[in-house]
């Protein structure tokens, strides 16, 4: 079971000395274009779920609809997030042959963070995030969609922050990851309150 002392702690973990999380070539999008929240983005989860499931059957122990996407009246860039729990990210035999297979690309490994791993999914856009049963990280994930459908001031002020933050980051030729980098700090502010809300803090 994952600890308060994890849910709390935020892990930031740079890549060791001459790894890199992508794969295969990839690498963090230039060019941030958010868009209107679009109800559609419900029904991509719920066919990106199905096609997960399908693949993987009882290995996939959660698939959840996370991210802006997840949120009614939030902006977004046009993309799914979809956290997969799997029993080990790190036993990739379980998992990624059946995904690939199924269609999903596999884009980032990152062992050293959670044993985070990302597949870009077929069809609409999607990326799925995998973790195991104990990260934080998905924890947080669905305080934070939580919180953010239930407390319309935190979603607006996510929503001015995240529309800055793009024009900041295109102004500039930032990437995706540095665009996150500027949200940061609103973040870990509202994921403040949720904790204090949950009795955490």
């Amino acid at each position: 079971m994952t600890s308060a002392d994890e849910i709390l702690t935020f892990r930031d973990d740079a890549a060791p000395p001459g790894a890199s999380p992508w794969v295969d070539g990839a690498a963090p999008e230039h060019g941030l274009t958010l868009v209107e929240h679009d109800p559609r983005w419900a029904q991509v989860f719920a066919r990106t779920a199905a096609q997960i499931r399908a693949a993987l059957g009882t290995a996939a122990i959660g698939v959840e609809h996370v991210g802006s996407t997840s949120v009614p009246g939030l902006p977004a860039k046009p993309i799914v997030d979809v956290d997969l729990t799997v029993a080990d990210p790190d036993d990739e035999d379980a998992y990624v042959p059946a995904l690939v297979a199924a269609g999903f690309v596999l884009r980032v490994r990152e062992p050293w963070w959670y044993g985070h791993r990302m597949f870009r999914g077929p069809g609409a856009p999607t990326n799925v995030h995998v973790f195991a049963p104990d990260g934080p990280e998905t924890v947080r994930h669905r305080m934070f969609r939580d919180w953010l459908r239930e407390h319309p001031e935190d979603r607006d002020l996510y929503r001015d922050t995240k529309l800055a933050a793009a024009r900041e980051a295109n102004a500039a030729g930032e990437h995706v990851m540095q665009y996150n980098a500027r949200k940061a700090g609103v973040i870990r502010e509202i994921y403040g309150r949720a904790f204090a809300a949950a009795g955490l803090v």
